[in-house]
């Protein structure tokens, strides 16, 4: 019973317990669930503080809540981010008191200024333009690291690889900030060398001189291609992959282009690496036509790629060109000229089918040039075979940019295409990076015959914007000083047509070859054009002022003609003269051949006022065959005639001299005709010469490439005869009588055989030449060794 009391009376006590405290629990939680706003805490007000410039409603306007939703966590951290993101703030944060969300933040400041310190090797213009942070901006951290970088890359492409930059603020009043660009420039970083693997059709001295990039010499503060950029670098792909391709190497690639920092950090070794694949030839080569009313046989005179030779990409696009704009010529304005390739791999053939069909109906209703600061409009327009209100030809488009490229002018050349007014027009985009065309040049070398030799000339290949090309050329020895400019307009009247003058003064020494000195000064203007692909025909006038003087101490051991010829006819003399010159050239490489031939025919006609009178010939012949990879025979043939007419007797300043220049092992002036009975034996020069050589060309053997050493081997044979009418005369009367002497004069045959050794030196080419006549007159003067270097930087 008092066990069943005691449990009576606890649960008597829960039940009061529950009769009086549940309702109110129960009131509680009623009015928690009739009110949830009240329990999450609803947002009835949005406070900002710490703001100074910027205005609440825009702090309010990137937050992700509003007054009336609850506050909620996640959405206060999405607006964090959203004000962080503006950039205006170096700090935010969002706290709540009771219904109020408080936004505080801690603005960034205002840059007063943007100062550079330590730059002297790029200046401050080229600087402010590259950072984006500018005067009145906001700074912030992103931003600075990103100019940061942006000032690395300038430096990067100027080859200054251990540039650092260190940004500094200054604080000001009112939230105001300079910021400073402390710039530790370092040392350049140059391309130490130049390697290729992969390569054998052409040795690696060969397409260094296709590439941009150059090896670092001696004068790299005078140009900016001997420090490594990345840019330059992709270029540089492109300019072998066309190389090839120009050569018969249809597979070429260009598998890696990279650079390596050198273990001490102070230059780079740029490597190539090509799979050249096979030398291809054409196969046949066709027209198809699927153009009712077009006569395919009319188009074939404009095919510049013939069954047989050595295939060659540029030859491809330029016949895709011709072939597009003759038939749009011919009122087919939306005519599609695709060529269609097809390899044989066994024959190593590809056979080629120019496809003509009929292209979308596109009209072109602009084109916007852009970026050019400095170059005008209508010289880039003209490079486009095309113009606005034109069908639109993707082909002419294709080859514009190229053509622009060609022109080295510009870094970069971009055409974009966006669609136009209406749906059959398209609005053309030409976007250029511009690059410096001015150039400062050195020359220095020494050569057995003159002496010092060297040269310096300022030229400018896009004078005032126009494309106009403009140099001013300094030129001298011990024996020869050289003065000249030159101008060239490439498009003259807006045509294919090269027209330009030259100014020039020259002095040369002859004493001790043939006993004077002359002077010349004159002018000449000159206009070329394109007969072919490969052929160019420039023809042009010549006025020229010439004088001949003896010095007095070499009086009495000058040759008697000399005399003879001032008084006679005077020491000076007016020629005026009109030339034309016929060029062929079908070589592989500009600089160093390896294929292909050269050919060269000029005349010249003086006598048109003035008074001289002839008519002078001169031809050259150069073919150049691969007996393997790496040995090549060259051939050289060169001849000149010149003539008197009008009974007019040939000056001695107008007459050929010849010596080791074209025979090597005989002095400069070595052997033609000669006065032996003056007491230096004076040459006399002669009317008529001829030249020929043969020369095998190969590696060094045990040299690595490397070191750009070669030699040679050649044989070399000519004469030099026919000395003009007064000599002739003078010849008769015989040496020793009063008004004669004593002349050798033939056109016996003079050769000689010997050996080469050539070096592209980080100064330049310099080539040793010793050699051995084999056959010559007992009068003629002999040199056994002969050098010759020069650079240009």
């Amino acid at each position: 019973m008092v066990q069943f009391r005691i449990m009576s009376l606890g649960r008597m006590r829960l039940l009061l317990w529950l009769a009086v405290a549940a309702p109110a629990f129960l009131a509680v939680e009623l009015a928690a669930v009739s009110n949830p706003a009240h329990a999450q805490g609803v947002v009835r007000d949005i406070r900002v503080e710490g703001n100074r410039r910027v205005e609440p409603e825009t702090v309010r306007s990137d937050l992700q809540f509003s007054v009336g939703q609850p506050y909620d966590p996640g959405k206060v951290d999405a607006s964090l981010q959203a004000l962080f993101a503006t950039g205006l703030f170096a700090d935010v944060s969002i706290n709540q008191e009771g219904d109020t969300a408080v936004i505080y933040v801690v603005e960034n400041p205002v840059i007063n200024q943007v100062a550079f310190e330590g730059n002297s090797e790029v200046d401050t213009d080229t600087l402010k333009a590259e950072v984006q942070l500018k005067p009145r901006s906001v700074y912030t951290r992103a931003r600075v690291q990103g100019d940061v970088q942006r000032i690395l890359d300038v430096y990067r492409r100027q080859g200054r690889y251990a540039a650092s930059v260190e940004p500094k603020i200054i604080e000001l009043e009112q939230s105001r900030v300079n910021l400073v660009f402390e710039i530790n420039e370092g040392g350049a970083t140059k391309v130490q060398g130049i390697n290729f693997t992969g390569n054998h059709a052409f040795t690696d001295a060969q397409l260094r001189d296709i590439i941009s990039t150059t090896q670092s010499g001696w004068f790299d503060f005078l140009k900016g291609t001997a420090f490594y950029d990345p840019d330059r670098m992709n270029l540089d792909r492109e300019l072998l992959r066309q190389f090839y391709l120009k050569n018969g190497y249809a597979d070429v690639r260009v598998v890696a282009a990279n650079a390596e920092l050198d273990r001490e950090g102070s230059g780079f070794y740029v490597n190539f690496a090509i799979d050249e694949g096979e030398l291809y030839t054409f196969g046949s080569v066709t027209i198809e036509n699927s153009l009712p009313g077009l006569d395919p046989n009319s188009l074939t005179g404009e095919i510049l790629t013939h069954q047989g030779a050595i295939y060659n990409g540029s030859n491809v696009e330029k016949t895709t060109e011709k072939l597009t704009l003759l038939t749009a010529e011919q009122g087919f304005a939306f005519a599609r000229v695709r060529p269609r390739a097809v390899p044989d791999a066994a024959a190593r053939t590809i056979s080629l089918s120019y496809l003509i069909d009929e292209g979308p109906r596109i009209y072109i209703e602009r084109i916007n040039v852009n970026g050019n600061l400095r170059t005008k409009d209508h010289v880039i327009r003209r490079e486009f075979r095309l113009a606005e209100g034109d069908a639109y030809n993707p082909l002419l488009v294709d080859r514009a940019k190229k053509r622009l490229n060609g022109l080295g002018f510009f870094k970069s050349v971009d055409i974009k295409r966006r669609p136009g007014s209406a749906s059959d027009r398209v609005i053309l985009d030409v976007d250029l990076v511009e690059q410096s065309t001015g150039e400062l040049s050195f020359g220095a070398g020494y050569s057995t015959s003159e002496g010092v030799i060297g040269d310096v000339s300022i030229s400018e290949r896009n004078l005032l914007g126009n494309g106009q090309f403009l140099r001013l050329r300094l030129a001298g020895s011990l024996e020869r000083l050289q003065v000249d400019l030159s101008f060239t307009e490439p498009r003259f009247l807006d045509q294919n047509l090269s027209a330009g003058f030259d100014l020039f003064h020259k002095e040369i020494d002859q004493t001790d070859e043939a006993g004077y000195y002359s002077t010349r000064t004159g002018g000449t203007v000159r206009l070329g054009f394109p007969l072919s692909e490969d052929l160019w025909m420039q023809t042009g006038y010549t006025l020229e002022y010439t004088t001949m003087d003896i010095e007095n101490k070499y009086h009495d051991y000058v040759s008697d003609v000399v005399i003879r010829e001032i008084e006679t006819r005077g020491d000076d003399s007016l020629t005026s003269s009109i030339g034309t010159s016929l060029t062929y050239d079908k070589r592989n490489h500009p600089k160093n051949p390896t294929s292909g031939y050269y050919l060269q025919l000029a005349t010249d006609l003086a006598g048109l006022g003035g008074d001289v009178q002839y008519v002078r010939v001169n031809g050259e012949g150069r073919a150049y065959y691969p007996i393997t990879e790496k040995i090549t025979f060259v051939g050289r043939l060169i001849g000149g005639h010149i003539e008197g007419w009008g009974d007019d007797d040939i000056r001695l300043t107008d007459l050929y001299y010849r010596g080791g220049e074209t025979i090597r092992g005989f002095d400069r002036g070595g052997f033609g005709p000669r006065d032996l009975s003056s007491p230096r034996k004076d040459a006399l020069g002669g009317r008529t010469f001829w030249a020929t050589t043969a020369e095998i060309r190969f590696p060094l053997p045990f040299v690595p490439d490397d070191l750009g050493l070669s030699g040679a081997v050649f044989a070399d044979a000519g004469s030099l005869w026919n000395a003009n009418d007064l000599a002739k005369e003078m010849g008769k009367i015989g040496g020793g009588n009063p008004g004669g002497i004593t002349l050798a004069d033939d056109s016996s045959i003079r050769s000689s055989v010997g050996a080469s050794i050539m070096w592209n030196s980080p100064v330049g080419p310099i080539r040793m030449d010793f050699a051995k006549a084999l056959t010559k007159e007992k009068y003629d003067e002999e040199q056994f060794f002969r050098f010759g270097a020069s650079t240009k930087f």
